[in-house]
């Protein structure tokens, strides 16, 4: 859809874009395999468990989407193709459109595999107004991709760029200039505002608040006392003020593995060896890629699909299996163990460098930096923390499914780990 002229950036005190691929993985799929193109496609297991990664968009009429689960999705659409998730494919074309990205802004920070935000303040003299950029952009990653489409939305902020890529998709462009960006919030649900979830949404709809609309013609001090800090936060929004940078440094935010269970499961003795190969996954990701994690999370999701997550900060930096494990373990108590889980996850959060977190642990002891490498690691996990570029397996594959491990092997695991923490 062809977006409003908007040929130069006057009166835009920033420029951001915000890229977001079409249906990536089962984008990718087609592009690769011709025979799939113009059919309804699923990415992702066939399993009785299996859930859809992708929905291509001849499938979506149907209903279908991401997260759903593969019967359900059958059942719906029955004509689906279904084709299992090439990772290691994915990425690669991932690199490909961030280096594209990159050529229009080194400002660059990739959000996941599929989408990415740039600021192109002060790069209307390389590329054009706002409309311009975008068309730049479209054409230059259909180009270096061989076919592939992305969806453009361009405004002043981070936010406001995020929703209009998303509105005329697929290969859509959306430019939303500072005098209009009011108006085109409006009509929107206030789940779309960022850090509304579906029970907050739900509070705002009992509170009166439907439409952003709502949101932005409320006194602010009224939202702050219905909602505390979120309330500000959310008038803020509402008028397109969100005053987050882009940092082309921070990479990703966190590394997780979880899993759909054949069978649903109860009780921490069933869920305890989920956790325990989950943390070892983790933790070899993390050293791996030479990083350590500040925090640990539990997801847990009901027969009833009902997700539920915990977690907590960690005493230092780590990536050790043990330690994590430990955390886990301890954020078990914070939920229902007698409701059925048909999910588990374990992800390590607020990533930083192992190194820099050595030199910090140094300081701190009075140590020389890099004294005392093994503190953050058991011996056995030591020698694997050598850092290197993070390549497409540490992407999570949502379509991943698993069978209850063998008896003797959840002893033996057992049993390791409970010795390892004895020695630790």
């Amino acid at each position: 859809m062809a977006a409003p002229e908007t040929t130069t950036a006057e009166g835009w005190p920033r420029i951001v874009l915000h890229a977001d691929m079409d249906a990536f993985y089962a984008a990718v799929e087609q592009l690769d395999r011709p025979e799939l193109r113009g059919k309804p496609l699923l990415v992702g297991s066939r399993s009785r468990r299996g859930v859809v990664a992708t929905a291509s968009y001849e499938a979506r009429p149907f209903g279908v989407g991401s997260a759903m689960p593969m019967a359900v999705a059958l059942r719906r659409c029955p004509d689906a193709i279904v084709v299992p998730p090439r990772m290691a494919r994915y990425a690669a074309v991932s690199r490909t459109v961030m280096e594209v990205l990159r050529g229009f802004s080194p400002i660059l920070e990739p959000l996941s595999l599929d989408e990415a935000s740039l600021e192109m303040t002060g790069t209307e003299r390389l590329w054009g107004g706002p409309t311009e950029m975008g068309r730049r952009v479209k054409r230059a990653v259909f180009e270096a991709t061989g076919g592939l489409t992305v969806s453009v939305g361009v405004s002043t902020s981070r936010f406001v760029a995020k929703v209009a890529s998303d509105q005329h998709k697929p290969d859509g462009l959306t430019v939303v200039p500072p005098d209009e960006i009011t108006a085109f919030l409006a009509p929107m649900s206030v789940g779309r505002l960022m850090g509304v979830g579906a029970r907050t949404r739900e509070r705002l709809e009992r509170l009166g608040f439907v439409h952003i609309a709502d949101i932005a013609d409320a006194d602010p001090r009224l939202l702050r006392k219905l909602l505390g800090r979120l309330g500000p936060h959310l008038h803020a929004l509402a008028h397109g003020r969100d005053a987050r940078r882009i940092e082309p440094g921070r990479g990703a935010k966190s590394v997780g593995w979880e899993t759909t269970l054949e069978a649903d499961v109860r009780g921490r003795e069933a869920i305890w060896p989920w956790l325990q190969r989950g943390a070892d996954e983790v933790a070899a990701r993390l050293r791996r890629h030479g990083l350590v994690a500040c925090g640990v999370r539990v997801k847990l999701k009901r027969a009833d699909f009902q997700l539920e997550t915990r977690q907590r900060a960690l005493r230092q930096p780590t990536a050790s299996a043990d330690v994590m494990l430990g955390a886990a373990d301890a954020l078990l108590d914070a939920f229902d163990l007698q409701a059925p889980r048909r999910l588990i996850g374990v992800a390590a959060f607020d990533l930083q460098p192992a190194d820099a977190a050595l030199r910090g642990a140094g300081r701190r002891a009075g140590r020389p930096a890099g004294a005392s490498q093994l503190d953050l690691f058991s011996p056995r996990e030591a020698s694997a923390a050598a850092p290197e570029a993070l390549p497409e397996e540490y992407f999570y594959d949502p379509s991943t499914f698993a069978r209850e491990p063998p008896a003797a092997e959840v002893r033996a695991a057992k049993a390791a780990a409970r010795k390892r923490v004895e020695e630790a």
